[in-house]
């Protein structure tokens, strides 16, 4: 896997993918940015979420949930000092679907928390990483 990331101005980059998609990443004003991007650590969290939701969503379609949305609401504590380090992770997912069963989808997160999020357990190897979900459910199949 290759990523080339290419300084624009200010605090601005562009990083862009071996497959060929690219990503702004801007810093603050403050820090020389024009703020308009995603900063690298909102980045680095945002591939996560996309990872494990990913997975979540794979492992509930090929257990015949009828899932209609699935949403990682994922915050994360930063150290205070340099370097300002996640220091605690904590994923929410809200699964929406009709008749969805509460053991499968807490198995889904646990199986991408646990099994197949590369980036998840990449990070959990130095920051505490929690989940937890809610299911709505939904009249529409």
């Amino acid at each position: 896997m290759d990523v080339r990331i290419k300084w624009v101005e200010g605090a601005m980059f562009l990083g862009e993918s071996g497959s060929g998609h690219v990503v702004v990443m801007d810093g603050a004003p403050e820090n020389g940015g024009r703020n308009l991007g995603l900063r690298p650590m909102e980045m680095l969290l945002a591939g996560m979420g996309g990872c494990t939701a990913f997975d979540v969503k794979n492992i509930l379609d090929k257990a015949r949930q009828n899932i209609v949305d699935c949403v990682a609401e994922i915050h994360a504590e930063r150290a205070d000092t340099v370097p300002a380090v996640f220091t605690k992770i904590h994923v929410h997912f809200i699964i929406s679907g009709k008749g969805l069963t509460e053991k499968v989808v807490a198995r889904a997160v646990n199986l991408s928390a646990e099994k197949y999020c590369s980036a998840s357990i990449m990070l959990s190897k130095t920051v505490e990483i929690t989940h937890d979900y809610e299911i709505i459910e939904t009249d529409v199949e």
